[in-house]
């Protein structure tokens, strides 16, 4: 699939690894699977294009040894959640679920870190224009 459509992924990604996808208001966002295929982490951030979000995940692999989390008790039910702060303090990534135990927590996102620099580097367009999200949810 090219990078306009919904899913996109990149090479090798089939039921784990990097993909690409078109959100509903048009921009793009990025999760990372587990070989099993489970998502361990989205991003908060929206992109305009799907060459801008596979820019910001090859910057973040290429520094995973250094990533810090923020574990934290989610606001709305029961758990916690990891979160890998961006600018202005807003969530860059953060883990696709709620655990229930800070312990837990703690393990998934060590396994992130892991899965995250074993992922290829990724053939990347010469860049064009600033990379900034140009929208963060939460």
């Amino acid at each position: 699939m090219d990078a306009s459509s919904r899913g996109h992924t990149a090479a090798g990604a089939g039921r784990g690894g990097f993909r690409v996808e078109r959100a509903p208001d048009g921009r793009y966002r990025w999760q990372l699977k587990a070989p099993n295929g489970r998502v361990v982490a989205i991003t908060g951030a929206a992109y305009q294009s799907a060459a801008e979000a596979e820019r910001a995940f090859d910057g973040l692999r290429t520094g995973a040894d250094g990533l810090v989390a923020r574990i934290t008790h989610v606001r709305d039910g029961i758990g916690w959640v990891w979160i890998i702060p961006g600018s202005r303090a807003l969530p860059e990534v953060r883990s696709s679920r709620a655990y229930e135990r800070y312990a837990t927590c703690q393990n998934a996102f060590r396994r992130f870190v892991v899965l995250l620099a074993k992922q290829p580097a990724l053939e990347l367009p010469d860049r064009v224009g600033p990379l900034r999200p140009s929208d963060v949810r939460r």
